[in-house]
């Protein structure tokens, strides 16, 4: 069964940073591209990074630069550094799993930045 459990959101100050992470059971790393998403208040949905089973990443363009997406596979870990927040960064956070037996999702962590 897969299982995704996001930790780390929380309120910080724009300009400031945080990390999340994804703790991950259940997944087979080689049939899915692990990522991140978020949903700000109000709006939809959005990708904002991925990884894949060969370490390629991607980032969304409004935080490329900014966020650095990473893994430990040993450890069973997603992790999301975001640095230099805005208040534009605000949003539910929620760790993903896009695999080829269909997607999974966590069930989110909030970051709030403030001004």
């Amino acid at each position: 069964q897969v299982r995704l459990v996001e930790s780390g959101g929380g309120t910080v100050q724009a300009g400031g940073s945080l990390k999340l992470s994804c703790a991950v059971s259940g997944i087979d790393y080689r049939k899915c591209v692990m990522g991140w998403h978020r949903q700000p208040p109000g709006k939809e949905t959005i990708h904002v990074s991925s990884i894949n089973f060969g370490g390629v990443t991607d980032y969304n363009l409004s935080v490329r630069g900014r966020f650095t997406i990473s893994r430990d596979i040993g450890k069973n870990f997603i992790y999301l550094q975001m640095t230099n927040l805005t208040t534009e960064d605000t949003a539910v956070y929620y760790c993903t799993a896009d695999c080829t037996t269909g997607p999974h999702r966590g069930q989110g962590t909030q970051v709030t930045v403030s001004s």
